[in-house]
């Protein structure tokens, strides 16, 4: 039996499809409601992360340590290619099988991709034991350890801001500037594509000029280009192609620092406490988007859209200044693991 990250992960799928079929079956019953909605939507999100922490420990009971980046390009690069064509076909299933329908095949894809888990057999490592500590063991080390102390700040400087920017971004857009929904859509998807192009691209760039250049480039790379945002201004042409600029280089700079940061965190972490580390440093690390979104909106009802999105654009990039004098920098190869994790041949 294939308890641990395997086993989980299938659980979470399925009742991320269970939550989400509520939705289509409430509207049928003609009692959907908005309590609802945010009830599903934290299920949802919760779900997400104890999807993400058992998908560490499952990482690396299939990929061996020299090829986490090679591996995460690929996870990434899926990601990217799901940016474009998930908002298309959602908006194709709405229009033609109205909206309960397509949440009905959304939650189809969640059954799909757990029975694709099932078919794997992955050798995993023995859970520790519970014992008195554990809770707070992963948080612990992540303190202590300062190469991993130093990505949490930064990671987490940067969801905050990032997300005080997110949460204004449409509204500045449309209202502002004045752009209509589908140059908009345009707009994100030429982001998607240079997602996808910083994916095929970042195991390069690892292989050059190392994992610590790769992962201060890439942070530079994501946000400094956020900053012709609120810069736009003059004839809608001009705005617009500002708008394509600044979102397709930023997503060609997450996609070169996400990978590398993620395949060092990987090589990092003890396998003893893979699961707790990455628990705490997602919950925390998440923790930071509302904190972001809150701050945005008051800021942005206190001051306006554009000077509220200056200081979003400008903490994420400063959120660099945590890495400098860490270890990072001068990190050329992933560190060989203390407790290498078994990996089948």
């Amino acid at each position: 039996m294939y308890r641990c990250a395997q086993s989980f992960k299938e659980v979470f799928l399925k009742a991320r499809a269970a939550l989400v079929l509520t939705l289509p079956l409430a509207h049928l019953l003609d009692a959907l409601t908005l309590g609802q909605l945010y009830v599903i939507a934290f299920g949802v999100g919760a779900l997400t992360v104890l999807f993400d922490v058992c998908n560490a420990t499952l990482f690396v009971s299939l990929v061996s340590p020299e090829r986490y980046v090679q591996a995460n390009s690929l996870l990434s690069g899926s990601r990217s290619m799901s940016w474009p064509a998930g908002p298309g076909v959602g908006g194709l299933l709405v229009q033609f099988l109205t909206a309960p329908f397509a949440l009905v095949a959304d939650a189809l894809t969640y059954l799909v991709s757990a029975r694709r888990l099932s078919s794997i057999k992955p050798v995993e490592p023995e859970p520790e034991p519970v014992a008195k500590g554990h809770f707070t063991a992963g948080l612990r080390w992540v303190v202590k350890e300062p190469t991993m102390r130093a990505l949490f700040a930064w990671s987490g400087t940067i969801q905050f801001f990032n997300f005080m920017f997110h949460t204004l971004f449409v509204l500045y857009a449309t209202v502002e500037l004045g752009l209509g929904a589908g140059v908009l859509g345009a707009i994100l998807g030429a982001g998607a594509v240079g997602g996808l192009i910083g994916a095929a691209c970042s195991g390069r760039l690892v292989r050059r000029f190392g994992v610590g250049a790769s992962v201060i480039g890439g942070s530079l790379g994501f946000t400094v280009p956020l900053l012709l945002i609120p810069l736009a201004d003059g004839p809608l042409p001009l705005v617009v192609g500002t708008l394509f600029v600044a979102e397709f280089l930023s997503c060609v700079g997450v996609m070169v620092v996400d990978i590398p940061a993620a395949s060092l965190q990987t090589a990092l972490i003890p396998r003893a406490i893979r699961s707790r580390v990455m628990g705490a440093y997602r919950t925390l690390n998440h923790g930071f988007r509302p904190l972001g979104a809150l701050a945005g909106g008051a800021l942005g009802t206190a001051i306006g859209l554009r000077p509220t999105l200056w200081i979003g654009t400008a903490g994420a990039v400063v959120a660099v200044l945590w890495l400098l004098p860490s270890p990072v920098p001068a990190t050329r190869e992933l560190p060989e693991p203390a407790d290498r994790d078994a990996v089948p041949a």
